[in-house]
């Protein structure tokens, strides 16, 4: 089972897809981690995000690319955080970015792959859509990425909900 959670920045959603996870009766509970800790803005966000899940007995993984290498055990919950950390990582990592095309058919196949070795799989993306701000070509192109990404997957989820002001709404 795929569960896609989706929400903006500050919706709640983190806390909504952990609730999700949490209130399942799967014995393993692992959580991906994909954010990459650049600077001492994203190691507070990594330290408040693992404050957060204490006592939620997660196994927590940091996955900042290939998720389909991630060793998990079958009958387990897997909560994938977050999409958005993971397009940029796979998009950038290399001395070339890929194209939007590239990225998002290798980030779908890798959900398909990781979804195939768990239960279940709730997975947090952005909506980094609305604010009407007009970007650089590079940026542009990882927004295309991510929304491409978002549509697959909200076509091969069971589930979708998007979050707003901490309220998920099943799509």
């Amino acid at each position: 089972m795929i569960t896609l959670v989706y929400g903006g920045s500050g919706s709640g959603k983190s806390a909504f897809a952990e609730d999700l996870v949490c209130k399942t009766d799967f014995p393993n509970r692992y959580y991906l981690a994909t954010m990459r800790s650049f600077d001492e803005e994203t190691k507070n966000r990594i330290a408040r995000h693992r404050s957060l899940r204490e006592g939620k007995n997660f196994i927590t993984i940091e996955c900042p690319t290939d998720i389909v290498n991630t060793i998990i055990e079958r009958d387990s919950i897997v909560l994938l955080e977050c999409m958005s950390n993971l397009v940029a990582n796979e998009m950038f990592s290399g001395k070339e970015a890929k194209s939007f095309y590239q990225c998002a058919d290798k980030i779908v196949e890798d959900v398909i792959a990781l979804s195939k070795k768990t239960a279940s799989l709730v997975i947090v993306s952005n909506n980094i859509f609305e604010d009407g701000i007009s970007y650089d070509e590079g940026t542009k192109e990882y927004m295309r990425a991510l929304g491409l990404i978002n549509k697959r997957l909200a076509e091969l989820s069971d589930e979708v909900y998007e979050v707003v002001v901490g309220i998920g709404i099943k799509i």
